[in-house]
């Protein structure tokens, strides 16, 4: 196992100290390598040294201007820093240097839904859930976007197949649920609602709606 690839093991293992002593390492004999700037970057936004990291990925473009992944943890850190327009430029300019993994596409597409363009999410939040299709979260986010823009057929099949993957996936539960009522379907609703809050009873949008379609129910009953 050469030098990157076990300090990338430190990494895995959470053996952060070994890490960083192998990355200085690999910088100081391969000044040029642009690798070894990113992987450093990465363990410094791992442990939100944020300043630090930005500097090594800039190093790391400075020296091969084509560094995808660099642009990727540029913009993992403004993602963070709630920077969503620096966020767009650097993710979109890792895609567009060649870098084609869900995790970019989905974190592009969250820039644009932090900024409230739900319908210029939709492409990137589609694309990272063709790229991993057992993604549970890229699908849920997709699902959110597509209600937003009001596609709600697609946006219902999307979450259906969130609860496929997991049935306890609260959030879920709660859209559907939602939709079932938009739908004029309150006994669906309900047992969406009910679905949420058992797989957590702290859901309080899930608590109101559920209260609400059981006022309904009962008026109508009555």
């Amino acid at each position: 196992m050469d030098k990157n690839s076990k300090a990338i093991s430190y990494m895995q293992e959470n053996k952060l100290e070994e890490a960083a002593k192998l990355f200085e390492e690999i910088i100081t004999e391969h000044p040029e390598d642009p690798v070894g700037y990113i992987n450093f970057g990465n363990l410094l936004q791992h442990v939100q040294e944020y300043d630090r990291a930005i500097t090594f990925y800039e190093k790391a473009i400075k020296l091969d201007e084509n560094a995808a992944t660099a642009y990727y943890g540029l913009g993992g850190i403004y993602y963070e820093r709630s920077m969503a327009e620096k966020a767009q430029k650097s993710f979109q300019k890792a895609i567009d240097l060649g870098l084609n993994e869900a995790d970019v596409f989905y974190m592009l597409g969250m820039t644009f839904q932090k900024q409230s363009q739900y319908k210029l999410s939709l492409p990137y939040l589609q694309r990272a859930s063709e790229l991993d299709e057992d993604d549970e979260e890229i699908l849920f986010q997709y699902g959110l976007s597509l209600a937003q823009v009001d596609e709600i057929n697609m946006a219902k099949a999307v979450f259906h197949q969130v609860i496929d993957l997991n049935d306890q996936h609260s959030d879920a539960h709660y859209n559907l649920g939602v939709i079932a009522l938009y739908q004029e379907e309150p006994e669906v609703s309900l047992n969406h609602f009910n679905a949420a809050l058992a797989a957590q009873p702290d859901h309080l949008l899930a608590v109101n709606g559920k209260k609400k379609v059981e006022e309904f129910l009962e008026k109508y009953d009555g």
